[in-house]
């Protein structure tokens, strides 16, 4: 069994449509968007040395999950930035460790592929980012219509 992380730049379509299947389904549909605006915003969140960046979980050359750094995530913060989002285990492998495997490598990835000092993401989710050292800073509001109030994490990396 062969787990490898890799930045995903440049992929072949049967890659970009599993990402875009996985990201419509999350958050797509649930935001209005069409399948096609999905896959072009993912396509265009592949660049090699600048934002956004994407990165893939692949266990024996198969695609299982991925996380992706950005400037914006959270409309009503675009004063802070850089973003951890997109932070994703396909549902057939999730309870195994992989969430875990892929979540392990954050800090070191953010540390050597982009210049600064911390990294945010905002979650539903209490006591799974602090097992990874990011530190709750507050409860925000995210004006969407389901989980509105989410909470917001940074992460020192320098």
């Amino acid at each position: 069994m062969s787990l490898e992380l890799k930045q995903l730049v440049n992929v072949n379509e049967d890659i970009l449509n599993t990402i875009t299947t996985w990201m419509y389904n999350w958050w797509g549909k649930r935001d209005g968007y069409s399948f096609e605006k999905v896959k072009c915003f993912m396509k265009h969140s592949m660049m090699e040395k600048r934002l956004p960046q994407t990165y893939g979980l692949f266990l024996d050359g198969k695609i299982i999950g991925i996380y992706q750094f950005g400037y914006e995530d959270l409309s009503v913060r675009p004063d802070i930035y850089p973003w951890l989002a997109n932070v994703y285990i396909d549902e057939s492998y999730r309870g195994k460790g992989y969430g875990r495997k892929l979540l392990e490598t954050v800090n070191e990835i953010a540390q050597k592929n982009i210049d600064f000092d911390n990294i945010y993401l905002y979650t539903e989710h209490i006591g799974l980012y602090e097992k990874f050292g990011w530190v709750f800073v507050c409860e925000v509001d995210t004006f969407k219509k389901e989980n509105r109030i989410e909470r917001l994490y940074k992460l020192r990396l320098k």
